[in-house]
């Protein structure tokens, strides 16, 4: 069943699928990740805010997001951006940003909607005793979420933040539309400059379970973890 099969182009090619491709992958997974956490964080704290049109902006910010195909959403800031640049900086003409920086923006835009309320839930685990002690010690708002919820709400959460984004770390291989070169994107050039589809795809998909598979078995320990500490 093998027989035609020649694995030997994964050996030959490991140097641009891991130094390129994967690495163009963990680095956009990293700063999206990052980026989408401290966005979501202020999103969660404007929708649990008491102040006037907050909640509601923060409400609609995350349900259109989560209503929109990522694929879109990629395309949509990709051709986007360059124009917002042109009219915030007041230029002639759109702002070069280039493919990382647009989906970099994309991934952390998109992820902060599902970051946010993956925030808001560890914020309302908090019994609200201690945001009524923080304020009766005389801490503001900002200080007790900063210093006594959101170290907390961090930790009650940090399992789901991880597998968050995991899936954060399948989606980044849509930037394959805009033709970058991240790990599947690679291996796709790969196989169809020597025309072994079927073993590149094999290897691609076996590559994405693997990392997936344990950073999964890392985050269920963590979460053990986490379980007993509390």
């Amino acid at each position: 069943m093998f027989s035609n099969f020649d694995f030997s182009v994964i050996l030959n090619s490991w140097r641009y699928l891991f130094f390129d491709g994967m690495a163009f992958t963990l680095t956009l997974t990293a700063l999206a990740a990052v980026g989408g956490v401290v966005l979501g964080t202020l999103i969660a704290m404007m929708r649990l805010s008491g102040l006037p049109v907050l909640p509601q902006v923060a409400k609609a910010y995350v349900n259109f997001m989560r209503s929109l195909p990522l694929v879109l959403v990629i395309f949509w800031f990709y051709f986007l951006v360059p124009y917002i640049g042109q009219w915030v900086i007041g230029a002639e003409r759109p702002i070069q940003v280039g493919a990382f920086s647009s989906s970099l923006i994309t991934f952390t835009l998109f992820e902060a909607a599902y970051f946010s309320e993956i925030m808001r839930a560890g914020i309302q685990s908090i019994p609200k005793g201690q945001a009524a002690a923080a304020s009766a010690l005389g801490l503001t708002y900002w200080q007790s979420m900063s210093t006594v919820i959101l170290p907390q709400a961090f930790r009650n959460m940090l399992p789901v933040l991880l597998t968050q984004t995991i899936v954060l770390f399948q989606d980044t291989s849509l930037v394959y539309v805009l033709s970058i070169t991240d790990f599947l994107g690679a291996a796709s050039k790969i196989a169809q400059r020597d025309g072994r589809l079927v073993e590149m795809y094999v290897f691609a998909a076996i590559v994405y379970f693997a990392v997936c598979f344990i950073a999964s078995l890392l985050v269920r320990r963590l979460q053990r973890r986490v379980a007993i500490i509390r």
